[in-house]
């Protein structure tokens, strides 16, 4: 297939004139008689990829159901997103245990939607004072060896993990699940600086959503964000729906951290797709009015997204960031911090053919192909 006439998404130069060629991966050139999609009008992108989302159409991962499962990977790939790593809560061993083998048996039988390219376990490693929406009754001190037990059930698949590194055992936790691959991440959790550069010198290289759930950033005591912006490797995810972060600070988080290390993420919830209500979450309830979700119980405290990875996207646009900056904050560089980025998050030659066409005048999806094959919508 040759997909002609769109402005396509480079990592080098933005948005440039050129086709895009592919036959389930993406090619440097196409014989004269492939198939033509005319993208005329259109911006091409890469799929995007969320590494921190729970759930939507009335669905969470947490519920740890096969058809739960799938319906989640089938509306995510519906919205342009092509490829999911998908959190879990803080919740008992045995549960976690379930979510873990419920997303390698999805896994194993490639029954279409979304790819599970990896699972984000958000819980339990972190701490009390800055739990938010997560349930305090399951909260479990940074424990190696049953982060190894559930990567066993996940058959691999855990990509992500967030651990407050201000509790005991935290260092070692940190080396030890980076030495054996997963991305660690510093969230939840009232950590200083101080103890927030010894977490990322350890080997933490990601932040859960940047500003929520950790102290402040002010001029005096600057936490994680700037123990964060002084470890280069480091990147910080946004939570970019409008509610969770100012405008102001979407724009200075990118002027900070340049367009290179943010990663967007929706924190959606199951409440996602859905009309206003009453929903459960992590063994708690929240209530959607609009785009916002707080506990029932605790009308002040958010719980996460109702917006899709790629309604935040469009929020940033609309804010003022680059479309070029938050399409490889989307895409690229959440597949780089789940170790993707060899197959997905841009389009270049050799990578799966997995993009979006978006409409010029505004961003909504005009088409969508997923390892190259058009998707219905």
């Amino acid at each position: 297939m040759r997909i002609t006439g769109g402005q396509v998404f480079d990592l080098k130069e933005g948005f440039i004139a050129r086709e895009v060629c592919t036959d389930g991966t993406f090619l440097s050139s196409a014989s004269g008689d492939s198939q033509v999609l005319d993208a005329s009008g259109c911006y091409v992108i890469p799929g995007l990829i969320d590494v921190h989302f729970h759930g939507c159409v009335g669905e969470d991962f947490s519920d740890a159901t096969s058809d739960g499962l799938q319906k989640i990977a089938d509306y995510e790939l519906s919205r342009g997103i092509t490829y999911i790593c998908p959190a879990g809560m803080t919740l008992p061993e045995d549960q976690l245990t379930r979510i873990c083998e419920n997303a390698a048996a999805h896994k194993a039988k490639s029954s279409g939607g979304a790819d599970l390219a990896g699972l984000h376990l958000e819980g339990p490693f972190l701490c009390d004072a800055k739990k938010g929406a997560q349930n305090g009754a399951f909260l479990h001190d940074p424990d190696i060896e049953m982060l190894r037990r559930l990567q066993r059930a996940a058959n691999g698949l855990v990509k992500l993990v967030t651990v407050a590194p201000e509790q005991p055992h935290a260092g070692e936790f940190i080396r030890s699940a980076a030495a054996d691959g997963i991305t660690v991440s510093i969230g939840h959790t009232t950590a200083d600086y101080e103890i927030a550069c010894a977490a990322m010198d350890a080997g933490a290289s990601h932040c859960t959503h940047l500003f929520n759930a950790m102290p402040s950033f002010t001029h005096r005591a600057p936490g994680v964000v700037g123990a964060a912006f002084d470890h280069p490797a480091v990147k910080v995810e946004l939570i970019c729906d409008g509610i969770h972060i100012h405008p102001s600070v979407v724009r200075a988080v990118f002027r900070l951290f340049g367009a290179e290390r943010v990663v967007l993420v929706s924190d959606s919830l199951r409440a996602t797709g859905m009309p206003d209500g009453q929903y459960p979450f992590g063994g708690q309830e929240i209530v959607v009015h609009g785009n916002r979700a707080t506990l029932a119980h605790d009308p002040n405290t958010l719980a996460g997204s109702v917006t899709d990875l790629m309604g935040c996207l469009r929020q940033a646009v609309s804010f003022g960031i680059p479309l070029a900056d938050a399409v490889r904050a989307a895409a690229y560089n959440p597949a780089q911090a789940i170790g993707i980025d060899d197959r997905a998050g841009s389009l270049e030659p050799g990578k799966e053919a997995s993009l979006v066409l978006l409409d010029q005048k505004d961003l909504s999806i005009r088409s969508i192909l997923f390892r190259g094959t058009s998707v219905k919508r």
